[in-house]
Parts: structure tokens; C-alpha cells; sequence
């Protein structure tokens, strides 16, 4: 063995390439042909195809409702508690309809 570093560095990729490289992927053509052609790893185009698939995956969660912005949570809570309000008094007057019933 000779006495060299040998340490590799790793390239660094800007997000508009990449954005361009899953274009190039989503348009159909193989992955394998991609990666050839920009000197990049077939593996690393698989990263980041994964990558952008869980985020668009939580993007889409997140807009479902599973999380909701502070003031729809609030309007939520809002609503439940009128919510119950109205059952109890539903349910009082059906008692007293109960009651005032049984008396004629």
C-alpha cells in the first residue's frame, strides 16, 4: 500500500437537479439509463425517488386532517362542547315530555 489518503469526498447536489433527474425518472425513462448518463449512482436516484415519495406522503396527512392548524383545532373543541350542551338539553326535555306525559 502506498501512504495516500484515499479518503473520497462526496458530491453535493442541488435540489434543482435533483427535481430534474425525478422528472426525468416519472417521464418513464429507466433509472439505470439516468444515472449513466449524469454520472450518478442508481442507488442514490433510488434515495432520492424514496424520499421524495414519503414527503409527498406526509404533505398529503397532513392536509387529510390527521393534524389540524391551531384554530380549526380550537373551532373543533368549540363545537363539542356546544355539541353536548345540546344533547343535555335535548335529553332534559324528553324527560320532562316523559314526566308531562304520564300526568294527562
Amino acid at each position: 500500500m502506498t501512504g495516500r489518503n484515499t479518503k473520497k469526498t462526496r458530491r453535493k447536489y442541488d435540489a434543482g437537479f435533483k427535481e430534474e433527474v425525478l422528472k426525468m425518472v416519472a417521464s418513464g425513462r429507466p433509472v439505470a439509463e439516468i444515472a449513466q448518463a449524469l454520472g450518478v449512482g442508481d442507488n442514490l436516484i433510488y434515495r432520492w425517488k424514496n424520499a421524495a415519495k414519503s414527503e409527498k406522503a406526509k404533505s398529503s396527512n397532513l392536509h387529510n386532517g390527521s393534524t389540524h392548524p391551531p384554530d380549526t383545532f380550537l373551532e373543533i373543541e368549540r363545537l363539542k362542547s356546544e355539541l353536548r350542551r345540546t344533547e343535555q338539553e335535548r335529553d332534559i326535555l324528553k324527560k320532562a315530555l316523559g314526566i308531562l306525559g304520564r300526568g294527562i
